[in-house]
């Protein structure tokens, strides 16, 4: 350590850093020399340089006239620029927004143009990045980062020369991400207050002068940036970049890292678990003292088969981008409640709401309503529709249907808003299904998730073709092409069948419980 001071003192000094952004400058001035993040490529940066670049970026935007509250984007892979970015606009009071980088070109510019993004850093290796920042006219500064893009100032010679010392005013900068809805674009989930975690938390989870963070996921994603970049970015933790999911090769970094904190979705348990016996037994893996995981439900084997191998370093969290009563359940509590994401919290309460908007007895399903916080509440950015929507007083819902248990335990067991979850990534099917319906030969189209022993849902298209086309394997195949061209990779139906009808409600919508239910008959719906 670089500097000594009583623990009360201390404390202070971190409840006042987290509260202007500046914890990671605290770190910087206590551990400076020490692996702040750690690229796939191998390259390392210490605190103290990261911390040196957040202050550059900070004056850098200032300088492009940006003011706090204004928006940043960022268009980029796990590296630790990063974590620069994040550090600077925490501390700056500037607003990010990470986008899905798998997104196309369309995609990027909407959220670009809808986020008010003032700046934007972009990677080149994302090809969408140059075509998607030409169509939004309003950025003052645009920088690439990690190679030259046409028309965009580059990242290491724009902080060159300015000043890297601590600002001296720092504000308390916020974040913006997207969700999608069933119907309609993405929308930023924004929160005029910005949530700050209390320093203290990071002790309940284990962490301490050694730890290690690894983030196998991208940072753009909700899940990753809270659990794995923000988290090593308050607790003074290392933080180990993958660049993309490969089942050893992670095992690897474990071992290599001595990585002690990570955030994993269910496939990935999924995908470790299917590696040879031989290989698992390979890598060290002893090092691990904290798994969390969400994003999609685990099925209870898998869940147990993990528990036998890492031991009970399992936790499960329950929220979503719009926030929640956060219930996180611990290996030692699921094990008695296998199948459940946890208790109802006592600070903020949740309650399961009927059709009739009455809150339901135990044991009996229905929408999960959560407790908004106080002073903390979100909207949907410039959609006021759907923040009413979401709202029975001041409760709101995600969509996601289940019950409590006689002692207060959360099961899921469907989800309203008709979301497919595929590997833990959130399809929209209205989405799939508004591309779709501009071929030629598609008179309506309901795109439904289907099961899949590794993914949990795969994305199907079911078509009503018009009068004049024939179903074929040729058609089938020529309409997924169409697809293919206008969304991202990971919406595209995986495969298509043809109907005579498709059934609608009285109000014209789409009834995609009926065209999902012959997929689902015999099994339970993995939601």
């Amino acid at each position: 350590m670089g500097a000594v001071m009583d623990r009360a003192s201390l404390a202070e000094r971190q409840e006042a850093a987290a509260m202007t952004g500046m914890t990671l400058a605290l770190h910087a001035e206590f551990i400076p020399d020490k692996a702040c993040v750690i690229d796939p490529d191998g390259r390392s940066r210490s605190f103290v340089e990261v911390n040196r670049n957040a202050n550059r970026i900070v004056r850098l935007l200032r300088n492009a006239g940006l003011k706090a509250g204004d928006s940043v984007a960022l268009i980029l892979s796990n590296r630790g620029e990063f974590v620069e970015l994040q550090a600077a606009t925490l501390r700056g009071g500037f607003r990010i927004t990470p986008v899905n980088w798998h997104l196309n070109v369309d995609e990027v510019a909407y959220i670009l143009n809808d986020c008010e993004a003032q700046a934007v850093f972009a990677e080149p290796r994302v090809v969408t990045s140059g075509p998607a920042v030409a169509l939004a006219p309003n950025l003052k500064l645009k920088i690439a980062v990690g190679g030259p893009i046409e028309g965009f100032d580059d990242y290491e010679p724009s902080l060159a020369g300015l000043d890297g010392s601590d600002i001296t005013d720092p504000v308390l900068g916020n974040q913006m991400l997207y969700t999608s809805g069933t119907t309609g674009r993405p929308k930023g989930v924004f929160r005029a207050v910005p949530a700050v975690a209390p320093p203290g938390m990071y002790a309940l989870r284990g962490y301490n002068e050694t730890s290690v963070q690894l983030c196998a996921g991208p940072a753009y994603h909700a899940a990753p940036l809270a659990f794995d970049v923000r988290a090593a970015m308050g607790a003074g933790a290392t933080l180990v970049f993958l660049d993309k999911w490969d089942s050893e090769h992670t095992l690897r970094t474990i071992a290599q890292h001595r990585v002690t904190h990570l955030h994993l979705v269910p496939i990935m348990f999924q995908r470790l678990l299917a590696l040879p016996a031989e290989v698992k037994a390979r890598y060290d893996i002893s090092s691990v003292i904290y798994i969390v995981h969400g994003a999609a439900p685990c099925p209870p084997e898998v869940k147990h088969a993990m528990i036998e191998w890492f031991g009970p370093v399992l936790s499960e969290y329950y929220a979503g981008s719009e926030g929640g009563a956060g219930f996180m359940i611990d290996s030692h509590e699921w094990l008695r409640k296998p199948g459940s994401v946890g208790k109802k919290p006592e600070l903020l309460g949740s309650k399961i709401v009927d059709e009739q908007g009455a809150e339901c007895p135990p044991n009996v399903s229905g929408t999960i309503y959560h407790q908004l916080p106080p002073g903390g509440a979100f909207t949907y950015y410039k959609d006021e529709k759907k923040t009413l929507d979401s709202r029975i007083g001041d409760y709101f819902t995600m969509g996601d249907m289940g019950y409590f248990d006689d002692d207060g335990y959360l099961f899921l067991t469907g989800r309203s808003a008709e979301t497919i979850i595929s590997g833990g990534v959130n399809i929209y099917p209205q989405e799939v299904d508004n591309e779709l319906i501009k071929h030629d030969a598609v008179a309506d189209s309901a795109t439904v998730g289907v099961p899949h022993d590794e993914w949990g849902e795969q994305v199907k298209a079911v078509i009503l073709l018009k009068p004049g086309y024939a179903p074929s394997d040729l058609l089938a195949q020529e309409i997924l092409a169409f697809a293919r061209d206008s969304l991202a990779g990971f919406k595209v139906p995986r495969s298509l069948d043809f109907v005579t009808e498709l059934p609608r409600s009285e109000a014209g919508k789409i009834q995609r419980n009926k065209v999902r239910a012959p997929y689902w008959e015999g099994r339970a719906r993995q939601i």
